[in-house]
């Protein structure tokens, strides 16, 4: 992962039933929907662009399909990645980290930003290191 793909990770808007979710951020509305689920823990996770490498958007949409039947047993909000010009289609998923993470890796995601009420959303790295 380059610096400038860390950046851009960590610069992301972060969006689930209209609430806004920047990572190193607090969002009360996060808070209060997590609350509201009765859910300790949400992880967006996507499965679209593996390792970020751009791919067709029709291919990207079915990607993110096959993640979402993965997810039929959890509840899983539809949800968006975004900043400046890019975008990507995301799950809110109310669930343990460790379980999502799981499941982004076998996507083959860089990252994935978790969020728990109280406290800071976080940017929780799937690869080992960031390179020049």
């Amino acid at each position: 992962m380059t610096p400038r793909l860390l950046r851009a990770y960590r610069q992301t808007r972060y969006e689930a039933a209209g609430i806004p979710v920047f990572v190193g951020r607090r969002s009360r509305g996060m808070d209060a929907l997590l609350r509201r689920h009765g859910s300790r823990a949400g992880v967006f996770v996507t499965a679209w662009n593996p390792y970020s490498r751009l791919m067709p958007t029709a291919w990207n949409n079915r990607q993110q399909r096959a993640l979402l039947a993965r997810l039929r047993r959890r509840i899983a909000i539809q949800a968006d990645g975004g900043w400046r010009g890019w975008h990507e289609a995301h799950a809110l998923v109310l669930a343990a980290p460790p379980m999502v993470i799981r499941l982004a890796r076998s996507f083959r995601q860089n990252a994935v930003v978790a969020v728990r009420p109280g406290q800071k959303a976080v940017l929780r790295l799937l690869v080992s290191a960031v390179s020049p």
